[in-house]
C-alpha cells in the first residue's frame, strides 16, 4: 500500500514538470505576443516545479523570481512611454503610446502592436502638443524602440526562467524517476 502513494506523488510529479514547462515555454512565446504576459507564465512554471515533492522549496527563489516577474511585466507597459520622453516627446506622446499600445493589442491589425505604440505616440506629438513631423516622428521611432527593449527584456528573463526550471529540473532528476 505504502509504494502506490509514493507512486501516485511521482505521478503527481512529473505532471507538475510537465505543466511548468509548458507554462515556461508559453512565457517565451508571450514574451513575443503581447497578448501573453510572457514572464508572469513563465513564474508560474517555477512555482509549478517548486510544488513538487522532488524539489525542495525555497520561498527565496520564488520570492525573487515573482518580483522579477511583475517588475518586467509593468515595465513592459511603461517602455514605450519611456522612451518616447526620451526622443524628445512630451506627456501627450508618451500617453498617445500606452495607448496606442492598449489600442493596438486589442484591435484586429497584423502587427497592431507594434503599429499601435508608434502611431499613439505620433499622434499625441503631432495633433494635442502641435509637435512638427519630424520631432514626433522621433517622438514616435522612441516609442518603438522602447517597444523592442522591453520584448528583449521579456525574453531575456523568460529564457533565464526556463534555464532555472531545466537546471532544476536536472539538478533533482533522481528524484522524479
Amino acid at each position: 500500500r505504502q509504494m502506490c502513494i509514493r507512486d501516485r506523488e511521482i505521478n503527481m510529479d512529473i505532471v507538475l514538470v510537465i505543466i511548468g514547462l509548458i507554462l515556461c515555454i508559453i512565457g517565451i512565446v508571450g514574451s513575443v505576443f503581447p497578448v501573453l504576459p510572457g514572464p508572469p507564465f513563465g513564474w508560474l512554471g517555477l512555482l509549478l516545479l517548486e510544488l513538487t515533492e522532488g524539489i525542495p522549496t525555497n520561498y527565496w527563489f520564488l520570492g525573487i523570481t515573482f518580483i522579477i516577474a511583475i517588475g518586467i511585466f509593468l515595465l513592459d507597459y511603461m517602455m514605450p512611454a519611456i522612451s518616447t520622453k526620451k526622443f524628445g516627446g512630451s506627456k501627450a506622446g508618451a500617453i498617445g503610446a500606452v495607448l496606442g499600445l492598449i489600442i493596438g493589442l486589442l484591435s484586429p491589425i497584423p502587427f497592431g502592436f507594434l503599429i499601435g505604440p508608434f502611431a499613439g505616440a505620433f499622434i499625441g506629438e503631432f495633433v494635442f502638443n502641435k509637435t512638427k513631423g519630424p520631432q514626433a516622428l522621433k517622438a514616435a521611432f522612441g516609442s518603438f524602440l522602447g517597444f523592442i527593449a522591453s520584448t528583449f527584456m521579456k525574453l531575456f528573463v523568460s529564457f533565464m526562467f526556463l534555464g532555472l526550471f531545466s537546471w532544476e529540473v536536472l539538478s533533482n532528476w533522481n528524484s522524479f524517476f
